[in-house]
């Protein structure tokens, strides 16, 4: 079948697993990945928030956003830097974030003989809470907390479910009926393995992270608006100080900081697919100084407004 291309997330989990059997089951899925995924893009598939990747040759950073959701690389490297921190992961290792995240994307290794192949898959949070409500799991700490985005290695049996995800799509009938057990069964064995105290903890009553992904959610929401610390920190239960701490050790930078990136992100899809001009994208996403907006767009995206979108134009 022919997928349809759609335009264009360190916590180090122990290895406990057999690696030459990883390694082996990642070659699989790396197969079939490609056998979808023939040439350079990313890929929409049937199954719902999942999608396959491909590249031939290593890429520039791309600012984007990461939901939550799970990537897998099968082939090839990655890198994603969140504020000032990179994280890199190769085959058989997955990134996951858990709240809303913009990051600055790219892959690092790649070629025509052997590109990078991976997979992106978009978790239910209410599925997640409901399976943890299930499940006899263990309660982290409500003191603790955990970062947004982390990256550990896959086990064998996670492989497995993405591999019968995969070779699924060449039975569309049953798509429909298969897939959701295959994704519950993935979100289960996730939150029974290295994942789950970071699963547990985000949908702990209470808990530091749920509180910063609440505010996360109204940051997104409300990118444009003034935005009060004080107020973001009260809603959550903290003392500023507080609030701006947890906020920090979880989506890598400030509250400050996390608005300007979507903002900025914003402004260039304005410019790019409405055609808007620099001031009325700047306007529209909250800057009142244009000089101001310039000068953070060029710190963000390596060039001013003008010729960034120019330079997009030209590569796409």
């Amino acid at each position: 079948m022919k997928l349809q291309s759609v335009p264009g997330n360190t916590m180090k989990m122990p290895k406990t697993v057999d690696v030459s059997r990883v390694s082996a089951t990642v070659d699989v899925l790396a197969e079939q990945i490609a056998r979808f995924a023939q040439s350079d893009g990313d890929y929409a598939t049937p199954v719902p928030g999942f999608t396959l990747h491909r590249r031939s040759v290593a890429t520039e950073p791309i600012p984007c956003i990461y939901g939550f959701g799970l990537g897998v690389v099968a082939q090839g490297d990655k890198r994603i830097t969140l504020g000032e921190e990179v994280f890199d992961y190769g085959p058989g290792q997955s990134l996951l974030t858990t709240i809303d995240l913009p990051v600055m994307s790219n892959v690092t290794a790649a070629t025509r003989a052997k590109p990078f192949l991976g997979a992106m898959l978009t978790i239910d949070s209410r599925t997640i809470v409901q399976l943890a409500a299930e499940m006899d799991l263990t309660q982290p700490p409500k003191d603790c907390s955990y970062k947004a985005l982390s990256i550990g290695e896959l086990e064998p049996l996670v492989l497995d479910a993405l591999i019968r995800l995969v070779r699924l799509l060449d039975e569309p009938d049953l798509i429909p009926h298969v897939a959701p057990l295959i994704l519950r069964e993935i979100a289960v064995r996730l939150l029974a393995g290295p994942y789950g105290p970071i699963f547990r903890h985000l949908v702990a009553a209470g808990s530091p992270s749920q509180h910063i992904a609440r505010s996360v959610t109204w940051l997104k929401q409300n990118f444009s608006h003034a935005m009060r610390v004080d107020e973001l920190a009260a809603n959550a239960h903290m003392s500023p100080s507080t609030f701006r701490h947890h906020f920090r050790a979880i989506t890598g930078m400030s509250p400050l900081q996390y608005q300007k990136q979507l903002r900025l992100q914003e402004a260039r899809q304005l410019m790019l697919n409405q055609n808007l001009d620099a001031g009325s994208a700047g306007v529209r996403v909250g800057y009142e100084s244009a000089s101001q907006f310039s000068r953070e767009y060029a710190r963000l995206f390596g060039a001013p407004p003008l010729r960034d979108i120019q330079r997009m134009r030209l590569t796409h």
